[in-house]
């Protein structure tokens, strides 16, 4: 078993955090319509991606009914909709769509996780929260020996690497602040911000398609990965 697989079954198997374990069985248990009837994953959320990666993506949380559903963060709701279609574009992944875990999505040169692994109530996990998990996170940057680029997708994500960073010894002074396309070296990583992908942002054109590319792009360059073949695609956003 490698470190990320031993990491993976940690994470699976945690229960550090109460109220999130009864939010994550409520919400398998009253889905939508849409989602009437399907099986729920309805456990942490583990991180996923290529093991030799360059670029760790780190985002907020799981859905309640997108990875808390599927299993795999940012699979199945409209964020990671918006987010694969991305990373296709900027040869991250091999496919511009994820719905499920068995659905042939290959990411490369790409690992993808988030600071906390169930999906909370109205998308706020509590700081004990967040430091319940952290754990996780710092033993996932210590395995990916490869990474060095790190994108946060959110001023939650860019604080929760912050601190995992700092829990491996990089403390940089002063403390850098969150912004789109903020870039911030701590330690042998660069931190590139983003704007999330969540509906509220891509909705409104906070954050569009061309923004999002723009950020993979400059995170291929950072990471010393060759640019990506220029390709369609779809869906289309902004």
């Amino acid at each position: 078993m490698t470190r990320l697989e031993e990491i993976e079954t940690q994470i699976v198997g945690c229960t550090r955090c109460p109220r999130l374990v009864r939010w994550r069985a409520e919400s398998a248990a009253h889905p939508p319509a849409r989602f009437a009837g399907q099986t729920y994953w309805a456990r942490p959320v583990p991180g996923f991606g290529d093991p030799a990666a360059r670029v760790l993506i780190v985002g907020l949380a799981p859905a309640a009914h997108g990875g808390n559903r599927t299993g795999r963060v940012f699979t199945g709701d409209r964020s990671g909709d918006f987010l694969f279609a991305a990373l296709c574009a900027s040869g991250f992944a091999n496919q511009p769509t994820s719905v499920g875990i068995d659905d042939g999505l290959e990411l490369r040169d790409l690992f993808v996780t988030a600071v906390n692994r169930c999906a909370p109530p109205s998308n706020r996990p509590t700081p004990e929260e967040r430091d319940n998990c952290l754990p996780y996170l710092v033993a996932e940057l210590a395995a990916l020996e490869n990474a060095r680029v790190i994108v946060c997708l959110g001023a939650f994500a860019w604080e929760g690497a912050l601190r995992a960073l700092a829990r491996l010894g990089h403390a940089p002074r002063p403390r850098p602040g969150f912004g789109h396309l903020a870039e911030a070296l701590v330690g042998p990583f660069v931190l590139l911000g983003s704007y999330h992908p969540s509906q509220q942002n891509t909705f409104t054109g906070k954050l569009t398609q061309a923004m999002l590319r723009h950020v993979l792009t400059h995170a291929r360059t950072l990471a010393g990965l060759p640019p990506a073949p220029s390709q369609p695609v779809s869906p289309s956003y902004g």
